[in-house]
């Protein structure tokens, strides 16, 4: 299995298929499982065909898949899984979920908001709105039946559903400034944000080259899931579903340790770029101490 490592530290991406790789790993070995497997809905990947199984094949390979991640998983970890659908084929994300309860207690259902139309009356004065915004990543959805569809779920999943989580990490501010003064647990200007993330697509100029994926979720939803579960020196990342990279880039910005593992070659490829590019990045990241800063890579 070709491996991709950055020198010096815990960054570790391989290529091929994660069922493979993963039982390998020792139990109660990772902290975090941050990823987005294929939907079986027919997207167009390169060298998976997402239409090669029957709906009960696909759930039992995730029933499998999902085994393996709780048997990784440290008993106070947590499994970011970062599922969507499409109009015509809704039920996926709940059927998947309903398979995993037997294997993972769910903790918090958090909704990926891709995009977002605020009327400026809905949101008083004090939000600065000149006329009603309409903003982020819309996917057009040419049929009279459905709505355009605007988000996903990332279903937060764990052990026994108890696993504390630093909410301040990824809290927001208090709209409403008096709370400064009339609370003691609001001294700090931050409160949980909920589990509705605004967290829209970057703007690329082109798909084939900026991102060559069809499905890839944004690094900042990694970077969230990330910082909610407890960012710590050490922290181990798993992303079985690789792709190309984003959680890879989002562990980085965290300084945590990952590994990774992806099937396409094109997209592994992509993706051990995107981590050598971010490489430069490392020493304004402020690692951790038990970590050295890389400066160079090395392929096996």
């Amino acid at each position: 299995m070709p491996t991709f490592r950055v020198a010096q530290s815990q960054i570790e991406l391989h290529q091929g298929d994660c069922l493979e790789l993963i039982p390998g790993l020792p139990e109660a070995s990772v902290d975090v499982v941050v990823t987005s497997p294929p939907y079986n809905i027919g997207v167009r990947y390169g060298a998976y065909d997402d239409t090669g199984l029957s709906r009960q094949e696909y759930l039992d390979w995730l029933a499998g898949w999902a085994l393996q991640v709780r048997r990784l998983l440290k008993p106070d970890g947590s499994l970011f899984l970062n599922l969507g659908s499409k109009p015509t084929d809704p039920w996926v994300p709940f059927e998947v979920v309903t398979r995993l309860k037997e294997i993972l207690a769910l903790q918090n259902v958090i909704h990926w908001v891709k995009s977002i139309a605020i009327e400026k009356a809905f949101v008083g004065e004090g939000a600065g709105l000149a006329e009603d915004l309409t903003v982020g990543h819309y996917k057009p959805i040419n049929s009279n039946r459905f709505l355009n569809d605007c988000h996903e779920y990332v279903f937060h999943l764990t052990h026994r559903g108890n696993v504390m989580l630093d909410r301040l990490a990824v809290g927001v501010p208090y709209q409403d400034k008096s709370n400064l003064r009339r609370w003691s647990a609001a001294a700090s200007d931050r409160h949980c944000r909920g589990n509705t993330w605004f967290i829209p697509y970057r703007t690329i100029q082109s798909r084939s080259s900026d991102r060559p994926h069809p499905a890839s979720f944004p690094v900042e939803l990694a970077r969230k899931c990330i910082l909610l579960h407890g960012a710590r020196p050490g922290l181990k990342v798993l992303d079985p579903f690789l792709g190309i990279g984003h959680s890879a880039l989002a562990a980085i910005q965290t300084g945590s340790d990952f590994l990774g593992c992806e099937l396409d070659p094109e997209y592994f490829e992509v993706a051990c770029r995107a981590v050598q590019e971010a490489v430069p990045s490392l020493p304004d990241r402020a690692p951790a101490p038990h970590q050295a800063q890389a400066t160079q890579m090395e392929l096996f």
